[in-house]
């Protein structure tokens, strides 16, 4: 596989402060590339213009210390520029998923407080049902000639960087707050464990409106000197098109990209360019881990995490023992834990729900201070996930706990099944979820979806299960 070279490293200045990013490299680089969206390639000074016009843009619509601006778009440059603009301004950034239906972009927009929303021309009938000024975005680089360049109020660690929200799976979508605070440490130590330097290129292909995208994709990298290259919408059959053009050295994805690119590649491939590439969002099954890096001969750290700390708590090491089928070791700076039912920390394979401690773990939901409570326990971050260490500290997970499938008494989880059936040569993906029983109380039920040109049969799958798995 390719090695993991260590790029060249900088001074820690533009990972200590990551508002003053396009400034310093404006200052202090000459002239290199950064941000490249399609035909469009900004240098650092081209990023530190669209960034100061923006909030220019802004002021104007009256944004100022304290408030937060939305912005709604599909992956492109002005996502990130917005995000570098608010900050000058003294402003936190909430991220709208595109996608959202009409109702639910306005309970973002009203639960946030938003003061403006950048976007296409939808985003004008919906900041005006909200009271939310609208900034369309082909005029957020273009500077206003009425308004002076904005003056950066005085920062503090402690303020609001970013409004994420959940996905609102158990109920209304809950705004993690995130601070300064907790990106700079978060980008700090990706940072150090990738060995990140100005010779790095991110490949952006996961969305701009959730944390991997934002931290791993864009702050990092440029916090370290490098370049991001935000990709267009993901297409598996062309993806090695992109990666050949624009020779990333990583990019971060998740299982089911790795599962449609692997599946949709008929040709070779030069992936010379990459030092490694990142799983996260979701467990990837340790025979695709295999096989994506026996393949395409690149290395493949996987790595886990959420929203409410700042995207990551473990990855696999580049450099040391990379143990597929875990998540890797606790990041730098962070502490990882398995907590069991009875409120012991759990020994060795033993157990229980995941938790996390850091500067990394977010200030709490926004509004929500009974759901905080609930979640963030004497410094400690209770994520509902369930796994176990082993003696080395590396994490694996097992489940979700209320995914937990109760089968007739027996304790089932859906991840268990799934990693056996992904095992079989023509599953491309796989999800298990619980059934009603009037006899078992629930029941398991696998829902799979076929590798290209493959054929099984449901009972040809549950033969391949019960070589592996217990009968219930």
């Amino acid at each position: 596989m390719n090695p993991p070279d260590i790029a060249v490293r900088v001074p820690a200045d533009l990972v200590d402060d990551l508002t003053t990013i396009p400034a310093t490299r404006a200052s202090d680089t000459a002239g290199s590339t950064c941000l490249v969206d399609g035909e469009r390639r900004l240098d650092d000074a081209a990023l530190e213009a669209a960034v100061a016009a923006t909030a220019a843009h802004l002021a104007r619509l009256g944004v100022g210390a304290g408030d937060v601006v939305a912005v709604m778009l599909a992956n492109r440059a002005e996502i990130v520029t917005t995000m570098f603009a608010a900050w000058r301004l003294g402003a936190a950034l909430t991220p709208v998923n595109p996608a959202l239906t009409d109702p639910e972009v306005r309970y973002q927009l009203a639960d946030s407080g938003a003061r403006v929303l950048v976007a296409e021309a939808r985003g004008a009938g919906l900041g005006a049902a909200c009271g939310v000024a609208h900034l369309a975005v082909e005029d957020v680089w273009t500077h206003p000639s009425d308004t002076d360049a904005p003056v950066r109020p005085a920062h503090s660690p402690a303020d609001v960087a970013l409004l994420v929200y959940t996905s609102g799976t158990t109920g209304t979508p809950k705004g993690c707050v995130l601070d300064h605070a907790n990106l700079t440490a978060m980008v700090r130590s990706i940072v150090d464990h990738l060995t990140l330097g100005t010779g790095d290129r991110s490949l952006l292909v996961l969305p701009l409106f959730h944390c991997n995208g934002l931290v791993v994709g864009v702050l990092a990298p440029l916090a370290a000197g490098g370049s991001v290259v935000v990709a267009p919408r993901f297409d598996a059959p062309t993806f090695w098109d992109l990666v050949e053009r624009e020779r990333p050295t990583y990019f971060s994805a998740v299982p089911t990209m790795y599962a449609l690119v692997d599946a949709a590649t008929t040709r070779a491939v030069d992936t010379s360019s990459l030092r490694f590439v990142v799983c996260g969002a979701a467990p990837m099954p340790a025979d695709l881990i295999t096989r994506f890096e026996q393949r395409f001969d690149v290395t493949l750290v996987e790595g886990y995490g959420l929203s409410e700390c700042t995207v990551a708590a473990t990855i696999n090491p580049l450099v040391g023992a990379r143990k597929a089928g875990t998540v890797g070791p606790a990041l730098p700076g962070v502490e990882v834990e398995i907590a069991t039912p009875d409120g012991r920390r759990a020994g060795p394979g033993e157990r229980g729900e995941v938790v996390i401690r850091g500067a990394n773990v977010m200030r709490g939901y926004l509004g929500r201070p009974e759901e905080t409570a609930a979640v963030l326990r004497d410094g400690w971050l209770h994520t509902g996930d369930v796994g176990f260490l082993d003696e080395d500290g590396y994490l694996t997970l097992v489940d979700r706990t209320k995914d937990m499938i109760i089968r007739g008494g027996e304790n089932i989880y859906p991840k268990e099944i799934e990693n056996v059936l992904y095992q079989h040569p023509a599953v491309l993906e796989a999800a298990v979820t619980g059934q009603p029983d009037a006899t078992f109380g629930e029941v398991p039920v696998a829902h799979v979806a076929l590798r290209p040109g493959a054929a099984a049969t449901p009972e040809e799958l549950r033969e391949h299960c019960l070589a592996a798995l217990a009968k219930y």
